[in-house]
């Protein structure tokens, strides 16, 4: 009888590259118990997904290279295993489910033939099947189950998506499950409802999870050990109260330092007259009203933080705002003007002082232009801004500005790292100095340390310019600390709305209470207490 339920010794991996070998994962070891959960922690590049990969057999060989280790499954070495011994595994007793669930469900194919046929590729009967499929999409709480299983993976949200991997995971029962990123981006309470029914699921079962994670709030929830990587080795290992009351290694201290929602929140103070006022701003599909009579004011240098679930409105705002989609009524007055009104060639004109930063910027980044076009682009369409002979300079002054080097100019969006293109996006928004910047999301999807450096430089950018921010997000301790007011929306209406402090001390709506108890905390006391919290709200 093995020891563990799975155990990882002495594991090193490396790829082959143009610019020479990248060890990606040094001589890692851990090990994984039955009904336990392990949390791997650590941010893009520590080589906490390529080893998970490596469990999976999902690395490509070439480039990669699996150069030592032993991974041990009840006493099977893995990577000694069979071609066919894998098949057997994988899914039946080893299963993982991604971040991305867009992006690994087949768009062409309804979703409950989907979960169904991992049974099949198993040997069940395809009545078996179906009816294993329907059982567990009711299980992980899809809505209207028989019917939803002939709706395709564009029809479902974010956190239906992500329900639906897990179903499509826990087919066969496996021993393990591998979660990587399972709820980074998801709205704070399909997050929590996410972990729960993994948690769930993992008490029904026995089964032990091996959660993959930069988020430290998720280790605090949901983790019984965690072992921290960085630069391909693990530098620290314990439960997460040792890990966060007792760090020892510097990069532990580091993320914990950089964990968002423990600064000193904001004092906003209201200047004499708001630059924006949008007033009974409202959007209909049909007989589907994505936003009722919306209210509320933007002062200048002010950071306004509009939260909320996905499909409260929140990006609804911003569209409507810069004319992305035409409103269906109301008014959105931009120092005095109301921007509803103006035509094509004044939006051209306006969109000079209103910029916007997108979610992911390898979308919003064109991946055929260098940095230098990206960010002097703007200056092709508003050529009075900059005389063509100050361009190169002034590229250089604003990818110093946002912390880049001014040789990265010459390079190409996919040469940098998520955080670093939401850098370059940024210095895109301010080439044309504007007065408001809407911020979508910009930062959910970044590692925690880089996460607070982006958020530093935009509070550096809003205190020394003078820019005001409208800042939209799900990650309610970066909301703050970093905003002076917050919009609490909740189906297309604004339920409550104040200064950071009031919301975050005294919210008076349950609505808000409730997303606030959703929220993770990266120390594991507060986030009992949440928990608690969280519970005795639902029971209310």
């Amino acid at each position: 009888m093995a020891d563990h339920l799975l155990e990882v010794r002495d594991l090193s991996v490396r790829f082959h590259t143009v610019n020479g070998m990248v060890n990606a994962v040094n001589g890692i070891s851990w090990h994984l118990d039955r009904g336990e959960t392990l949390a791997i922690l650590g941010e893009s590049g520590s080589g906490k997904s390529v080893s998970a990969s490596a469990i999976m057999n999902l690395i490509d060989m070439p480039p990669g290279e699996i150069t030592s280790g032993e991974i041990l499954f009840d006493g099977m070495d893995l990577l000694k295993a069979s071609e066919e011994d894998r098949r057997r595994l994988n899914g039946k007793r080893i299963s993982m489910i991604f971040q991305d669930p867009l992006g690994h469900l087949n768009p062409v194919y309804p979703v409950g033939w989907q979960i169904a046929e991992t049974a099949m590729a198993h040997g069940r009967s395809k009545t078996e099947a179906y009816e294993r499929a329907l059982q567990l999409m009711e299980r992980v709480g899809i809505p209207n189950a028989k019917d939803s299983m002939g709706k395709y993976p564009h029809e479902f949200s974010g956190g239906q998506r992500q329900r639906l991997m897990i179903a499509m995971a826990l087919v066969l029962k496996p021993d393990i499950l591998i979660a990587d990123e399972p709820t980074t981006a998801l709205d704070v309470t399909v997050q929590a409802e996410v972990l729960s029914l993994l948690e769930e699921l993992q008490e029904e079962t026995g089964m032990g999870l091996l959660l993959i994670t930069h988020d430290l709030g998720v280790v605090a929830e949901s983790a019984d050990r965690a072992v921290v990587m960085e630069g391909g080795r693990i530098v620290e290992s314990g439960t997460p109260r040792e890990l966060y009351h007792n760090a020892q290694h510097p990069y532990t201290r580091k993320l914990l330092a950089a964990a968002p929602g423990k600064g000193e929140m904001r004092d906003g103070t209201q200047r004499e007259a708001p630059i924006l006022e949008v007033r009974g701003l409202k959007k209909n599909y049909g007989q589907f009203h994505a936003l009722k009579d919306a209210n509320f004011d933007l002062y200048a240098g002010e950071t306004l933080a509009v939260v909320g679930e996905s499909g409260s409105g929140k990006s609804t705002i911003a569209r409507l705002m810069l004319r992305l989609e035409e409103a269906s009524g109301g008014t959105v007055a931009w120092k005095g003007e109301d921007i509803l009104t103006k035509s094509p060639k004044e939006m051209g004109k306006l969109r000079r002082q209103l910029q916007m930063v997108f979610q992911d910027p390898t979308q919003s980044l064109n991946p055929h232009m260098s940095v230098y076009d990206i960010i002097s682009e703007a200056w092709v369409i508003h050529p009075d801004i900059l005389p063509k002979a100050k361009w190169r300079g002034r590229v250089e002054e604003l990818l110093e500005q946002v912390g880049l080097q001014p040789e990265h100019a010459l390079r190409y969006p996919h040469q940098f790292s998520g955080g670093q293109r939401q850098r370059i996006a940024i210095a895109r928004a301010l080439a044309l100095e504007p007065d408001l910047i809407i911020c979508d999301e910009a930062v959910s999807a970044l590692d925690v340390s880089i996460q607070a450096q982006v958020i530093a430089l935009l509070g550096e950018l809003r205190d020394r310019l003078g820019i005001a921010f409208i800042f939209i997000a799900h990650d309610l301790p970066v909301v703050r600390d970093f905003a002076d007011r917050v919009l609490v929306m909740k189906r297309g209406e604004i339920v409550e709305q104040g200064a950071v402090r009031q919301i975050f001390e005294d919210p008076k709506q349950g609505y808000t209470q409730r997303l606030l108890a959703a929220g993770l905390d990266s120390d594991p006391d507060v986030q009992a207490e949440r928990r608690r919290a969280r519970l005795a709200l639902a029971g209310a």
